[in-house]
Protein backbone atom coordinates (compact mmCIF):
# COMPACT_ATOMS: atom_id res chain seq x y z
CA UNK A 1 0.00 0.00 0.00
CA UNK A 2 1.22 3.48 -0.78
CA UNK A 3 1.83 6.01 1.97
CA UNK A 4 -0.65 8.34 0.84
CA UNK A 5 -3.39 5.92 1.46
CA UNK A 6 -1.70 4.49 4.64
CA UNK A 7 -2.12 7.83 6.14
CA UNK A 8 -5.58 8.37 5.36
CA UNK A 9 -6.51 4.73 6.49
CA UNK A 10 -4.61 6.46 9.53
CA UNK A 11 -6.27 8.95 9.92
CA UNK A 12 -9.71 7.16 10.20
CA UNK A 13 -8.39 5.43 12.88
CA UNK A 14 -8.13 2.11 10.94
CA UNK A 15 -5.80 -0.21 13.53
CA UNK A 16 -4.71 -2.57 10.75
CA UNK A 17 -3.11 0.41 8.93
CA UNK A 18 -1.83 1.92 12.39
CA UNK A 19 0.19 -1.10 12.95
CA UNK A 20 1.79 -1.36 9.09
CA UNK A 21 2.68 2.25 9.36
CA UNK A 22 4.17 1.64 13.19
CA UNK A 23 5.88 -1.42 11.78
CA UNK A 24 7.15 0.47 8.55
CA UNK A 25 9.12 3.58 10.77
CA UNK A 26 9.68 1.68 14.12
CA UNK A 27 13.20 1.40 13.17
CA UNK A 28 13.98 4.62 11.70
CA UNK A 29 11.95 6.49 14.76
CA UNK A 30 13.95 3.60 17.62
CA UNK A 31 16.94 4.98 15.86
CA UNK A 32 16.53 8.35 16.30
CA UNK A 33 15.25 8.18 19.80
CA UNK A 34 18.27 6.33 21.14
CA UNK A 35 20.00 9.27 19.75
CA UNK A 36 17.89 11.64 21.95
CA UNK A 37 17.19 8.89 25.31
CA UNK A 38 20.15 7.96 27.70
CA UNK A 39 19.00 4.10 27.04
CA UNK A 40 17.69 1.87 25.53
CA UNK A 41 14.56 1.45 27.58
CA UNK A 42 14.06 5.38 27.60
CA UNK A 43 14.17 5.23 23.51
CA UNK A 44 11.59 2.75 23.88
CA UNK A 45 9.37 4.87 25.62
CA UNK A 46 10.27 8.09 23.69
CA UNK A 47 9.35 5.49 20.30
CA UNK A 48 6.12 4.02 21.95
CA UNK A 49 5.40 8.21 23.31
CA UNK A 50 6.45 9.26 19.74
CA UNK A 51 3.58 6.88 18.01
CA UNK A 52 0.69 8.00 20.01
CA UNK A 53 1.20 11.45 19.36
CA UNK A 54 1.48 10.68 15.53
CA UNK A 55 -1.66 8.83 15.74
CA UNK A 56 -3.14 11.17 17.79
CA UNK A 57 -2.20 14.74 15.49
CA UNK A 58 -2.45 12.34 12.18
CA UNK A 59 -5.00 14.47 11.04
CA UNK A 60 -2.95 17.36 11.33
CA UNK A 61 -0.76 16.30 8.53
CA UNK A 62 -1.46 17.90 5.34
CA UNK A 63 0.43 16.07 2.93
CA UNK A 64 2.87 19.15 2.42
CA UNK A 65 6.24 17.91 3.12
CA UNK A 66 7.44 14.88 4.18
CA UNK A 67 5.78 12.51 6.27
CA UNK A 68 8.76 10.97 7.46
CA UNK A 69 10.75 14.42 8.95
CA UNK A 70 7.15 15.25 10.43
CA UNK A 71 7.32 12.14 12.21
CA UNK A 72 10.81 12.33 13.16
CA UNK A 73 10.18 15.98 14.55
CA UNK A 74 7.81 15.05 16.78
CA UNK A 75 9.64 11.81 18.38
CA UNK A 76 12.60 14.39 18.70
CA UNK A 77 10.36 16.58 20.40
CA UNK A 78 9.18 13.93 22.71
CA UNK A 79 12.32 12.94 23.77
CA UNK A 80 13.37 16.80 24.23
CA UNK A 81 10.10 17.47 26.39
CA UNK A 82 11.52 14.86 28.96
CA UNK A 83 14.61 16.82 29.88
CA UNK A 84 13.08 20.62 29.40
CA UNK A 85 12.52 20.33 33.32
CA UNK A 86 16.52 19.90 34.09
CA UNK A 87 17.71 23.44 34.30
CA UNK A 88 20.60 24.57 31.83
CA UNK A 89 23.85 26.05 32.46
CA UNK A 90 23.49 30.04 31.25
CA UNK A 91 27.11 30.25 31.14
CA UNK A 92 28.54 31.39 27.89
CA UNK A 93 31.97 30.78 26.67
CA UNK A 94 35.10 32.16 27.20
CA UNK A 95 37.53 32.08 23.74
CA UNK A 96 40.28 31.94 25.13
CA UNK A 97 39.72 28.54 27.67
CA UNK A 98 38.23 26.78 24.71
CA UNK A 99 40.09 23.58 24.06
CA UNK A 100 40.72 21.64 21.10
CA UNK A 101 37.78 19.68 20.69
CA UNK A 102 39.01 18.19 17.31
CA UNK A 103 39.78 14.52 17.32
CA UNK A 104 41.75 12.46 14.81
CA UNK A 105 39.73 9.70 13.11
CA UNK A 106 42.19 8.34 11.27
CA UNK A 107 43.67 6.70 14.36
CA UNK A 108 40.04 6.15 15.68
CA UNK A 109 39.13 2.12 16.60
CA UNK A 110 35.41 2.99 17.38
CA UNK A 111 32.36 1.65 16.41
CA UNK A 112 29.20 3.25 15.82
CA UNK A 113 27.76 1.57 18.93
CA UNK A 114 30.97 2.68 21.06
CA UNK A 115 30.50 6.04 19.70
CA UNK A 116 26.46 6.06 20.45
CA UNK A 117 27.17 4.88 23.56
CA UNK A 118 29.78 7.64 24.48
CA UNK A 119 26.40 10.40 23.62
CA UNK A 120 24.29 8.64 25.48
CA UNK A 121 26.45 8.82 28.52
CA UNK A 122 26.48 12.89 28.12
CA UNK A 123 24.73 14.73 30.27
CA UNK A 124 20.56 15.42 29.30
CA UNK A 125 21.69 19.25 28.11
CA UNK A 126 24.92 17.99 26.53
CA UNK A 127 23.40 15.10 25.00
CA UNK A 128 20.50 17.25 23.48
CA UNK A 129 22.37 20.19 22.32
CA UNK A 130 25.09 18.38 20.69
CA UNK A 131 22.83 15.56 18.87
CA UNK A 132 20.23 18.70 17.77
CA UNK A 133 23.26 20.49 16.55
CA UNK A 134 26.00 17.63 15.25
CA UNK A 135 23.53 15.09 13.86
CA UNK A 136 20.42 17.29 13.00
CA UNK A 137 21.76 20.33 11.82
CA UNK A 138 19.96 22.65 13.99
CA UNK A 139 21.66 26.12 14.42
CA UNK A 140 22.24 27.50 17.66
CA UNK A 141 19.50 30.08 17.35
CA UNK A 142 17.04 26.89 17.13
CA UNK A 143 18.37 24.95 19.51
CA UNK A 144 18.22 27.88 21.74
CA UNK A 145 14.30 28.82 20.93
CA UNK A 146 13.45 24.77 21.24
CA UNK A 147 15.26 24.27 24.66
CA UNK A 148 14.41 27.86 26.01
CA UNK A 149 17.97 28.58 26.92
CA UNK A 150 20.62 31.35 25.32
CA UNK A 151 22.43 30.75 22.09
CA UNK A 152 25.26 30.91 24.04
CA UNK A 153 24.62 28.37 26.20
CA UNK A 154 23.60 26.60 23.59
CA UNK A 155 27.46 27.01 22.22
CA UNK A 156 28.97 26.07 25.63
CA UNK A 157 26.93 22.74 26.10
CA UNK A 158 27.78 21.75 22.50
CA UNK A 159 31.36 22.53 23.57
CA UNK A 160 31.24 20.71 26.79
CA UNK A 161 29.83 17.79 25.05
CA UNK A 162 32.55 17.82 22.65
CA UNK A 163 35.13 17.83 25.69
CA UNK A 164 33.75 14.77 27.37
CA UNK A 165 33.47 13.08 24.22
CA UNK A 166 37.41 13.56 23.23
CA UNK A 167 38.43 12.83 26.50
CA UNK A 168 36.19 9.27 26.44
CA UNK A 169 37.22 8.87 23.12
CA UNK A 170 40.80 9.46 23.66
CA UNK A 171 40.39 7.39 26.43
CA UNK A 172 39.40 4.31 24.96
CA UNK A 173 41.81 4.61 21.67
CA UNK A 174 45.33 5.23 24.59
CA UNK A 175 43.08 1.69 25.97
CA UNK A 176 43.17 0.16 22.64
CA UNK A 177 46.90 0.98 21.82
CA UNK A 178 48.22 -0.35 25.41
CA UNK A 179 46.84 -3.80 24.66
CA UNK A 180 47.84 -3.92 21.04
CA UNK A 181 51.09 -2.85 22.36
CA UNK A 182 51.34 -5.90 25.59
CA UNK A 183 49.64 -8.29 23.25
CA UNK A 184 52.91 -7.25 20.11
Amino acid sequence: MDTRKLIKKCQKNNRKAQSELFHLYRDTLFALSLKYCKNYNEAEDNLQDSFITIFKKINQYNFKGSFEGWMKRITINKAIDKYKKTPFTDININKENIADTKIDTETLNLSLDELLKYIQELPDRYRLVFNLYELDEYSHKEIAKMLHISEGTSKSNLHRAKVILKTKITSNNNCLKKIAISNG
